[in-house]
């Protein structure tokens, strides 16, 4: 798979993830990054998908790839099955983003999440200037239709990482062009200019 075919923060978390480990993509979609994962690098590769249609492009390219919600199926898995526990881009959709968290981090030695950030300056602006809830390349969403139920700032989601007790072991803020910056919190900058968060999680 050509990795230019992947989306862009996928080539991130990609790049994360250590050769032959075992990894679970929660929210997996059609199972692109566990594709790219098991070619590149040989992962024993499973996932979690909500949607049916998602499952059955995933098993169709011969993935481990089962039907499950987030929320309610992470709890069935034993503690520490996985090295790399992944959740891209659907933190913000879940139920009760502070349990997800903490069963990411009892079933797997490494959490991986990415997020919009809403504390980006282009939504802080939209939200002054306007006094309404703002979309952006990364927030595509009406308020009114949208699936983004508890929405954060990369600052709140740091606060939560601590208050569970994990280790940011990597941060990494992306821009609206796709530059990256890694960052060490508390780093005001990665919050402001940051349109999208990364972070790698290890328990302490």
């Amino acid at each position: 798979m050509n990795p230019t075919q992947l989306r862009f923060d996928l080539r991130l978390i990609a790049d994360m993830v250590e050769p032959r480990t075992r990894v679970l993509d929660v929210g997996c979609g059609g199972g692109e990054l566990l594709k790219y994962l098991r070619e590149t690098k040989k992962v024993d590769g499973r996932g979690i998908e909500l949607s049916m249609s998602g499952v059955s492009g995933a098993v169709r390219q011969g993935l481990s790839v089962i039907q499950g919600d987030a929320d309610t199926d992470l709890k069935d898995y034993p503690a520490q099955a996985f090295d790399y526990v992944i959740l891209s881009q659907t933190l913000q959709a879940t139920r009760n983003p502070r349990e997800v968290l903490e069963q990411m981090l009892r079933i797997g030695r490494h959490a991986i999440v990415s997020l919009p950030n809403f504390g980006h300056w282009r939504v802080r602006l939209s939200l002054l200037a306007h006094g309404r809830m703002p979309v952006t390349s990364s927030l595509g969403f009406a308020w009114y239709d949208t699936p983004n139920i508890h929405l954060c700032t990369m600052d709140d989601f740091i606060d939560l990482s601590h208050a569970i007790g994990a280790k940011i072991e990597k941060g990494i803020a992306i821009d609206s062009s796709g530059r990256t910056r890694p960052f060490s919190p508390p780093d005001w900058k990665a919050n402001l200019f940051g349109e999208n968060g990364l972070f790698l999680l290890g328990n302490k």
